[in-house]
């Protein structure tokens, strides 16, 4: 049984989420903001952050957490009514994203995925038909998405993947392998990337799809429930309309998906140092020793007010990012400069919240530990701290 920390972890989420040391007001969200924000909180506190424990301990995948937030149409949130989604704009998108991963990572990173990639590429390079028929159920949560892009030796080296696509009458015949896939296994469709003729090209592939079939969930460090795993091709065919935009554009498909996906990373982490952080706070309001509370020893009141202001800055990259992207602009900056730095955060606020929490934070029974492991991995997925510092390097040469 998980033992949460008593009478901290029922206050977590009690707190609206712009009054969390955060650079907004409410002042700045419409009517239609702030009741989706609301709405997802309700959720995060009443269904994600109760289930939570459990689901880490067992390694299951969260359906009905994601069945709960479908209902309300928070798996396709920024797709367009027309085609299921409920329109909303990236700012809401990623606050609700830290939201969410404030109560469950592993539920904010299986949103993530399949809101900010497979459905984001066929916002953008897919026909009416592809939109109709694989969109519309991704944006109602019908179906979650994958992105195939990593393999056993091409990481950060995206441009070195092996799967192969060779021409066929009608279609694609791919073989390959991909690795560290979220959601293989569970996922209904698979965008994937591989190497035909005229260079990398990305296919849409089904989940019966013969040939195709997947590895074991791999054991991770954390966000136990957001399976990971192997996704193995062969001889998988696929017919011409399954290609996703034009042959050979599927790198630059990838990459364009990848900078609206790191928004969603970097929401997801902050989200992570806040529910470390909101435990540590509270515990230092409630601990006592040497005759005082733990925050009025200036070692912790000192780490109290750090970690409050990486969060805060921390999120105002992300929201400025995902601004960005709202006006059509280029974003590919602010998105490697809000992944690199709110993951960097959440990786340290984990720690100094364990480190607030003394033994407790170290107990597997406590919530800060957890927080603590599935932090780290957003510094490696969708492109590595090191990776993020070269695109930002790039871009301000441009």
């Amino acid at each position: 049984m998980v033992h949460p920390c008593p009478p901290i972890a029922s206050r977590i989420h009690d707190v609206f989420l712009p009054k969390c040391g955060d650079t907004i007001s409410l002042m700045t969200l419409t009517s239609e903001q702030k009741l989706a924000l609301d709405t997802v909180r309700q959720v995060a506190k009443e269904v994600l952050y109760p289930l939570a424990p459990e689901y880490d301990r067992t390694g299951e995948y969260p359906w009905p957490q994601l069945k709960a937030l479908a209902e309300l149409g928070f798996l396709g949130m920024t797709t367009p009514e027309e085609w299921g989604g409920v329109g909303l704009d990236s700012v809401t998108w990623a606050l609700a994203l830290e939201e969410i991963a404030a109560a469950d990572p592993s539920v904010a990173v299986v949103l993530s995925v399949t809101s900010g990639l497979p459905q984001y590429m066929l916002l953008r390079f897919g026909t009416e038909a592809q939109k109709r028929k694989y969109l519309v159920p991704l944006a109602r949560g019908e179906w979650i998405g994958a992105f195939c892009l990593t393999e056993p030796q091409a990481g950060s080296d995206a441009a070195s993947i092996r799967t192969e696509a060779r021409r066929v009458p009608g279609g694609f015949v791919l073989n390959g392998l991909k690795s560290w896939i979220t959601s293989a296994g569970q996922a209904h469709l698979y965008v994937v990337m591989a190497r035909g003729e005229k260079g990398i090209s990305a296919f849409l592939v089904e989940k019966d799809t013969p040939g195709l079939s997947f590895g074991p969930p791999e054991a991770k460090m954390g966000l136990h429930a957001a399976h990971t795993a192997e996704v193995r091709l062969e001889e998988v065919f696929v017919p011409e309309e399954n290609l996703l935009g034009e042959e050979g554009r599927g790198l630059a498909y990838a990459l364009a998906g990848l900078d609206s996906g790191r928004i969603g990373v970097a929401a997801q982490a902050v989200g992570i140092a806040r529910g470390a952080f909101e435990i540590a706070k509270a515990y230092a309001d409630e601990r006592e020793q040497f005759g005082r509370k733990l925050r009025e020893h200036q070692a912790i009141a000192f780490k109290i007010a750090d970690m409050h202001v990486k969060i805060a800055a921390a999120r105002a990259l992300v929201l400025e990012a995902a601004r960005k992207k709202d006006s059509g602009e280029r974003f590919t900056l602010e998105a490697s400069a809000a992944k690199l730095f709110a993951s960097s955060v959440a990786v340290e606020v984990t720690r100094e919240a364990v480190q607030v929490l003394g033994g407790y934070g170290y107990h597997r029974d406590y919530r800060v530990e957890r927080y603590y492991r599935d932090a780290k991995v957003t510094e490696i997925y969708e492109g590595t701290s090191e990776i993020q510092r070269y695109v930002i390097a790039r871009e301000l040469y441009r």
